[in-house]
């Protein structure tokens, strides 16, 4: 009925980690379909399993164009889990890990369930201002607690209680000319600051 109305050009745009191909590939289907008989989930769907995909909006051209705006997660660390390496994404997803994406400098994540609450952590830390791009390791114990290794070798151990306030506490630690010298600031007792 619509014979001219079918699909000649599926343009992506707005994709900055996930490659046009994959995407295209994906929607093979779709090529020379009637551009009326086409809805979001035909588009939607087969894309569900791309790494590093948030959403996407669809826009019909008519009378033969598609338009797919991507909207990305990004990897915020790698980490360790079953022996197993991977990238743990803004929506806290872990992603198989890619050697092609070893170009982009991440902290490791350690420690069972890391995964559930590293990004709560890490937007607490950049809240607080804490120079978070310091980090080189964060070590995630199950009792709801986090050591810090910062890129000199430094180590933070913060508490698994009143957080905020040992954040605060340590970045004026490690800008103080006093504690330069030390290794481990060790906040994890209220009130009390262990160095070594």
């Amino acid at each position: 009925k619509y014979n001219f109305f079918n699909i000649e050009k599926i343009e992506v745009v707005n994709n900055t980690l996930i490659s046009k191909n994959s995407i295209l590939e994906k929607l093979e289907e779709i090529n020379e379909k009637n551009i009326f008989s086409i809805n979001k989930n035909d588009i939607e769907d087969p894309l569900m399993n791309i790494d590093f995909l948030e959403k996407i909006e669809v826009s019909k051209k008519y009378p033969n164009r598609i338009i797919i705006k991507i909207f990305e997660t990004y990897p915020i660390a790698k980490i360790y889990k079953d022996e197993k390496k991977f990238y743990l994404d803004t929506s806290s997803r872990l992603i198989s890990y890619k050697e092609d994406l070893n170009h982009i400098n991440l902290p490791n994540v350690f420690g069972d369930n890391a995964e559930k609450y590293f990004a709560d952590f890490l937007k607490k830390l950049k809240d607080n201002n804490f120079p978070y791009q310091k980090i080189k390791n964060y070590h995630y114990y199950q009792i709801g607690r986090w050591d810090l290794q910062l890129l000199d070798d430094k180590i933070v151990k913060l508490p698994h209680s009143k957080i905020i306030m040992a954040i605060r506490k340590s970045i004026e630690l490690l800008d103080h000319e006093k504690f330069k010298n030390y290794k481990v600031i060790d906040l994890r007792i209220h009130d009390k600051i262990i160095v070594e």
